[in-house]
């Protein structure tokens, strides 16, 4: 298995840092399935360090950094979802990935969500991980707020809330050698990019997409996530004509840090899923 490591230039110059975990070099297999996976909020591509060992036996793995986050390009800009849908859509061209089953954690959901509606018949299964399609009325206040206050105490002001948020009491205690990685990333955030990513969020209602999707979905979050609670993942399952949600007992917000071989699991269960679903074979075989 290689990991190759590369950046590409997004149609309006912002260089994006992304890493091929494959079974060979020059973008892997075309016979292996391939997932992409979109991270979480100040965040970056370790985020997923614990699933993507546990998908690579299985398939060929894209990870990136978002605009704005990591080592990608840090552009003084307005965000919408859509513009990082975008650059998904123009990384998969560029390692030439015609369709992919697609997960994404908290805002990455957010833009796997945008992608699905805007790019549907590049999506094969869609995982849906701690996130919401809309986060209410008060969104566009709250989020601001929450980039007002980094801007004027500085990210290690929030950074006891973020952790408290991501994970339970208990595995945060017992793994702090999982939550001090991210932590650093979190701190290492461009504050006008956080706040453009925060406004993204306040403002991003992707309801309108989905009647629409209609690939294999697998909706998960955690029992105890008051960031996007499980209501907010019950209205996203009940809205999308193919998903089915799953609630994982006595996690956060996080589920791929505090539980990465749950979620390998229902990324994998969903796959043969959609295989099932789309080979002729297979389906008569189930009926």
């Amino acid at each position: 298995m290689t990991s190759s490591k590369a950046s590409f230039t997004a149609s309006d110059g912002v260089s994006i840092a992304y890493t091929v975990h494959a079974k060979s070099a020059h973008g892997g297999s075309p016979v292996r399935p391939r997932i992409a996976l979109i991270h979480s909020l100040a965040l970056d591509q370790s985020f997923w360090d614990g699933v993507v060992p546990l998908l690579t036996e299985h398939a060929d793995v894209l990870t990136y950094d978002c605009r704005g986050h990591g080592k990608s390009g840090r552009a003084k800009m307005k965000f919408t979802t859509e513009l990082f849908a975008a650059d998904l859509a123009g990384l998969l061209d560029h390692v030439n990935w015609t369709s992919i089953a697609l997960a994404g954690c908290s805002m990455g959901g957010c833009v796997a969500q945008a992608f699905a509606g805007v790019n549907p018949e590049r999506v094969q299964a869609l995982a849906l991980i701690d996130t919401t399609a809309w986060y209410g009325p008060t969104a566009p206040k709250d989020w601001r707020e929450r980039a007002a206050t980094a801007a004027s105490k500085g990210f290690q002001a929030l950074s006891a809330f973020q952790a408290t948020r991501w994970v339970s009491d208990a595995f945060r205690e017992a793994h702090p050698e999982a939550i001090r990685p991210n932590m650093d990333v979190f701190l290492a955030n461009d504050i006008e990019c956080y706040t453009a990513t925060c406004e993204m969020l306040g403002d991003a209602d992707l309801r309108h997409y989905q009647s629409t999707m209609r690939m294999p979905t697998r909706v998960i979050v955690g029992e105890q996530d008051y960031a996007t609670p499980v209501a907010m993942s019950e209205q996203i399952q009940k809205a999308m004509p193919d998903a089915t949600l799953s609630v994982l007992k006595n996690v956060r917000h996080l589920t791929p840090i505090e539980c990465p071989a749950v979620i390998a699991q229902e990324i994998l269960a969903l796959m043969e899923r959609a295989r099932a679903t789309s080979d002729p074979t297979e389906r008569r075989a189930s009926g």
